[in-house]
């Protein structure tokens, strides 16, 4: 019989990694909810509907605004452009000063599907971190640059987003 090992018992006000880990989960929980109920409610991922949504208050946008507007890659923005256009929920055109450069409008099935989401078009995370106070969100920051540092993280993984994860 292997022998009893001592646990410490943790109290609610001590830190430890399993705490923190449990409030990532937390997190990664809230967002994941949001974003599965954003495709059960109008069958498009949480990206997509961003896009959409963007889409919806800069008619004409082009897809380098979509990408900058949503903090991702500009082959990102294209795929999730290529989607919606696929589904009929957005037109997309050359733009008369600019060849190269597209002009990307809402199609009224678009506006249709807008209407139905609940809950912010950009996600909850960053909704939510929107309204805390500066100095919080500046120290969140920093204490998440020493984690991923420690982490050894692929960087360019913060230009997919978090609905694509």
């Amino acid at each position: 019989m292997a022998p009893l090992v001592a646990v410490k018992k943790v109290t609610r006000e001590e830190v430890t990694p399993a705490k923190v880990v449990r409030r990532f989960r937390v997190i990664f929980n809230a967002v994941r909810t949001h974003f599965r109920q954003l495709e059960k409610e109008v069958g498009l991922g949480g990206a997509q509907v961003w896009a959409l949504s963007i889409i919806a208050d800069h008619p004409g946008i082009g897809m380098g605004d979509i990408a900058e507007a949503m903090d991702i890659h500009q082959s990102t923005a294209s795929n999730l452009v290529k989607a919606l256009q696929k589904k009929d929920l957005i037109a997309v055109d050359k733009s008369l000063e600019d060849r190269r450069s597209v002009c990307i409008k809402l199609l009224p099935s678009g506006r249709k599907l807008l209407a139905k989401v609940q809950g912010p078009f950009s996600g909850v995370l960053p909704t939510a971190l929107e309204e805390l106070d500066p100095a919080i969100l500046k120290r969140l920051d920093k204490d998440l640059d020493a984690l991923i540092r420690a982490l050894h993280a692929d960087e360019s993984a913060a230009e997919i987003p978090l609905a694509n994860l």
